[in-house]
């Protein structure tokens, strides 16, 4: 059975410039360290993306640019406070099944609710900015999240300096 990992990222910390709505807010100093830092940390981990999901937001696709990941990437409205629901099918239409590395790029609750929709036993207690769950995803893209579970939580990762 060929096993396929899911890193499911949350943005880096965002700031909060007066005026400006949340889908335009961009990333604090601390955001823009901590992106690179877990691009580093995922660089460790061994963790070759394939294809990259992105939410629309300001934040997110800096968070991705700071990563350092070079990957064909597909930026999604609905990954923006989006559901696990709306995540996995942005998943199942848009990557393609060679693809043994996906990474997404969101928010929370999302993030956290994804990865726990396909490993229910997951031990998540929180997922802070810049945090990214590793799922090994036992089905294919096409077929993610059509029925429970069809993942394990591998890791948790969060970087901090």
């Amino acid at each position: 059975m060929t096993v396929r990992t899911l890193v499911l990222m949350r943005h880096g910390k965002s700031g909060y410039p007066p005026g400006v709505w949340d889908h335009d807010r961009p990333l604090a100093d601390r955001g823009i360290r901590e992106a690179a830092l877990a691009g580093e940390w995922m660089s460790d981990d061994g963790l070759n993306v394939d294809m990259t999901l992105c939410s629309t937001a300001t934040r997110t696709r800096q968070t991705l640019m700071r990563t350092g990941v070079d990957a064909p990437t597909i930026f999604i409205d609905d990954i923006y406070g989006g559901s696990p629901f709306e995540i996995l099918e942005a998943i199942r239409i848009h990557v393609p099944h060679d693809a043994a590395t996906v990474l997404v790029v969101g928010h929370e609750p999302g993030m956290p609710a994804t990865a726990l929709t396909l490993d229910p036993d997951g031990d998540i207690d929180r997922f802070p900015t810049s945090a990214y769950a590793i799922v090994d995803v036992s089905v294919p893209w096409a077929g993610i999240g059509l029925e429970p579970g069809g993942g394990t939580l591998r890791a948790l990762r969060i970087p901090r300096e």
